[in-house]
């Protein structure tokens, strides 16, 4: 049994019948009819969504959300939240309450939500892919630098100078130890070329650097943004066989097939002696032994952002305490991201940038109809029970869309209204307790109200 669902019993209920005049007809619906564990009027209230916060969001991005029809805040006492927006915070499913409705992480990465049980839960997840582009980018080259000059072995160094008060006597003497290169005219390999990959790749082609990349998911949208000089190459080997630098971009994937511990000896194998690797993607992408093994054999360096128990002392490798969004322009474009995604979703049903949901989006619903959407699992026959509802109920459909990715299917239906009240309590019930469905959401203008889920076998509005 779903741990949260624990918080709102059938026990205590006592139905509450709403009825909203909507256009030329009265629109009847259940809402909190399941009842609450605790008796509080809260339970009850119309008219706003509830959004939770984790970490420190934002407050330009957060003021996104007109306070008329939403109220955000970092804890819900009586756990009745309608989306999540966080930001590292690593979410357990106990502070996923029944009334959640989405999740939205302030950033590209998902690791630190268990999407997998959400989507069994019907509840999309959704990110801010390019939020944080400009400002990984800029430490990305800020990288290349690092890589070819030993900047932070020199400032360590003028620092011990100065406590013995010999700066001004060694520094003449002693330049020479930190020696480098400079990066015009040199080739960096771009490992993923989504938004960070492909704005790395023009930033690096303006500063003289000859590029080549290599991503098989590359979006005709990301290509369009390449350099015109960039190669592209058809395997990670053959694109670090005579890189200088190499970029990775691309995300962390468990499990056979995925790309953990992608930069390993075999990659490894085929890179220059003095290569330098730059990584600000995900620390789990690098196989850390194989990393000492190479930087111990030639004179390769490894910059990354993320923490390594094996490499943090090595004397070619700097690590980064994970800065690559933690700017204050990155943070608050991510914020407000996550918010329009979640308002578009709350409000229209609209799905964009999910990691777990296909995309879908109507039109504006015309004035007189209302909007229905169906979360399901995606097995033959349920486009035709839903729609087989409806006429049941003698609502018209008047437009729809029915879109799948992976083992879920999303609707969105806009139904006529007639002059007659329409009730939607039986409709929504029998929608949503059919073998597959996973919730349903009635949208009219009410915020907060109108929201079912079916969890194993139990019906809660």
């Amino acid at each position: 049994m779903l741990a949260t669902t624990l918080r709102r019993t059938t026990a205590t209920a006592a139905r509450l019948n709403t009825t909203r005049c909507f256009a030329s007809a009265p629109v009847d619906f259940d809402h909190f009819s399941s009842g609450w564990e605790k008796d509080s009027s809260e339970y009850q209230t119309e008219g706003k969504f509830h959004i939770e916060t984790f970490n420190k969001i934002s407050p330009l991005g957060l003021a996104r959300f007109p306070s008329k029809n939403y109220e955000v805040k970092e804890d819900w006492e009586n756990n009745n939240a309608h989306a999540i927006l966080l930001r590292s915070h690593k979410l357990q499913e106990s502070e996923v309450d029944v009334s959640v409705r989405a999740i939205a992480r302030c950033g590209a990465g998902t690791n630190n939500v268990p999407v997998a049980r959400m989507s069994e839960l019907g509840i999309p997840v959704f990110n801010t892919p390019g939020a944080n582009a400009n400002a990984v980018k800029e430490l990305v080259i800020c990288g290349l630098f690092l890589g070819s000059r030993r900047l932070i072995a020199g400032i360590n160094h003028m620092t011990q100078l100065g406590e013995q008060g010999l700066q001004k006597e060694r520094v003449e003497k002693d330049k020479s130890m930190f020696g480098g290169r400079e990066i015009a005219g040199k080739t960096l390999a771009i490992i993923g070329m989504g938004h960070i990959g492909a704005a790395t790749a023009r930033e690096a082609s303006a500063l003289g650097m000859k590029t080549v990349g290599y991503d098989p998911a590359l979006s005709i949208e990301s290509a369009l943004k390449l350099p015109r000089e960039i190669s592209i190459a058809d395997s990670i080997s053959s694109a670090v066989a005579e890189a200088d630098y190499i970029s990775l971009n691309i995300p962390y994937i468990k499990g056979e097939g995925g790309t953990h511990g992608i930069i390993g000896k075999d990659v490894l194998s085929h890179m220059k002696n003095d290569a330098v690797v730059l990584n600000f993607a995900r620390g789990e992408l690098v196989d850390s032994d194989a990393m000492k093994e190479y930087l111990d054999a030639g004179d390769g360096r490894y910059i990354s952002d993320f923490p390594d128990d094996l490499l943090w002392n090595h004397k070619n490798a700097i690590l980064l305490p994970h800065l690559g969004a933690s700017t204050e322009e990155a943070e608050e474009t991510a914020a407000a991201m996550a918010a329009d995604t979640i308002q578009a979703y709350l409000e229209h049903g609209t799905i964009q940038n999910s990691v777990n949901f296909p995309a879908a989006a109507l039109p504006e619903r015309k004035e007189g109809s209302i909007r229905v959407t169906v979360a399901t699992q995606n097995v033959p026959g349920m486009l035709a029970y839903i729609s087989d509802v409806f006429a049941k109920h003698g609502i018209n459909i008047l437009q729809q869309i029915n879109t799948s990715r992976g083992d879920l299917a999303y609707n969105v239906i806009d139904v006529e209204l007639g002059a007659d009240t329409i009730d939607l309590k039986d409709l929504q019930k029998e929608l949503t307790m059919h073998d597959g469905v996973l919730s349903s959401r009635i949208l009219f203008g009410v915020a907060g109200a109108g929201y079912a889920r079916n969890i194993e076998g139990s019906y809660f509005v």
